[in-house]
Parts: C-alpha cells; sequence; structure tokens
C-alpha cells in the first residue's frame, strides 16, 4: 500500500478536529504529528468518551480516532502517554521544523502558539514529502509577553519551570483565572491568541493539571 500525501493526511485528520502538527524522519518513514484544531473541543464534547464518565477521556477519545485513522491510512499509531517508557514526541516536535523552544521554556508551533499540543502520531513505513520548516514566531517577536505574562514567574527558559511555585498559585483566588482561562503565559503568545482556543478546553486542561 503506497502511503497517502500530506495534504491526504491532513484532510483526514481535520475531519475529527485534528491538525498535522508536523512531519518528522524516523527510520528511513515519516512520523506524522497530530494535536487539536480549533473544532476538537466542539467535537471532542460530544464525544462517547466524554459523555462516559469514565476517566482520561482525551486520551481514550485519541486512541479511538487516531487509531481509526491509522487503520484508514496504513500507518501505525502512536501516542505521547501510556508510558514510561515514553516516546520522543518532544524530540520529534523539534525535528518537525514547526516548533521550537520558547523563551518561557515551552514549546512554541507556528499555527498553535503556546497552546501546541500533540495528541498522537501516524508513523507511516514511507518517506512522506512534508512542508519546508519555518522559523520560530518568536524571532520576531518583541515584547515576548511570555517573560511576564506569569504571575509568580514560574516560567525560564533558563531557569526551568517551577512546578511547585504553579500549583501553589493556582490554590489562591487569583489564580483562578489561570483555572478558567488557562495559563497566562501561554494566554500571552500573540501566535496562541490567534489559534484563538476555546477557554473552556484550556480549563479542563488545567484541572487535569492542577489536581
Amino acid at each position: 500500500m503506497s502511503a497517502p500525501g500530506h495534504d491526504a493526511i491532513a484532510r483526514a485528520a481535520a475531519a475529527h478536529g485534528l491538525n498535522v502538527m508536523g512531519g518528522a524522519r524516523e527510520d528511513g518513514g515519516t512520523v506524522i504529528l497530530l494535536g487539536p484544531s480549533r473544532d476538537f473541543w466542539p467535537l471532542m464534547k460530544a464525544s462517547a468518551e466524554m459523555q462516559d464518565g469514565r476517566p482520561d477521556p482525551i486520551d481514550r477519545w485519541s486512541r479511538r480516532v487516531i487509531g481509526d485513522l491509522a487503520g484508514q491510512l496504513g500507518a501505525e499509531a502512536l501516542f505521547p502517554f501510556g508510558g514510561p517508557p515514553y516516546l520522543p514526541f518532544l524530540r520529534w516536535a523539534m525535528e518537525s521544523g514547526r516548533a521550537w523552544q520558547s523563551p518561557a521554556g515551552m514549546l512554541v508551533h507556528d499555527v498553535a502558539g503556546l497552546m501546541v499540543s500533540y495528541r498522537g502520531a501516524l508513523r507511516f513505513a514511507q518517506q512522506i514529502d512534508l512542508p519546508r520548516a519555518g522559523q520560530s514566531p518568536c524571532v520576531t517577536c518583541a515584547d515576548k509577553p511570555c517573560l511576564t505574562a506569569c504571575p509568580v514567574d514560574a516560567l525560564s527558559a533558563a531557569r526551568g519551570y517551577d512546578v511547585a511555585a504553579c500549583h501553589r498559585f493556582l490554590d489562591t483566588p487569583p489564580g483562578q483565572d489561570c483555572m478558567t482561562q488557562g495559563c497566562k503565559a501561554r494566554r500571552a503568545c500573540p501566535v496562541s491568541q490567534s489559534f484563538a482556543r476555546d477557554p473552556e478546553q484550556s480549563a479542563f486542561h488545567m484541572r487535569y493539571f492542577h489536581r
């Protein structure tokens, strides 16, 4: 079976609220990274996994949907969860030429900004032509608001992520803005703002993170 082209993969993924977030070469083949598009959250909310009351609905949805896509397209489904051991999604993201380390330390994506996330990947045995790699949006971001947006200065590529400080802040009344709207540093990124992720989706992830 010949591998589908990049555009065909993107169309198949888009039908399920997923974007092709980049691709990387691996063992002579190609890993295509998939992440939520702007259409993801309404589809996710209406899914059986979100309605059944069982744990980890988004991970279970990802296994089902990306597993089905893999079968449809002749690929192997890969996921960033379920370990250890964990698959090298961070390396693949950086090698894709569409994600980079931001000044705040988190990954920044050319389309999703600091709202980047990966729900899974499709591994093809064949080499698939990939779009040309771009440049980090941080290069031309003069103000770098991600460095000053965090109320407790918990994020820095130079110092690392102060997870404890972040969690302490989220337990306070001022921290409820992050809990209900999403991380302030992620929201401050101009690319994140243009991506316009649903705040309800961000709140869901914040509750999962801070539990």
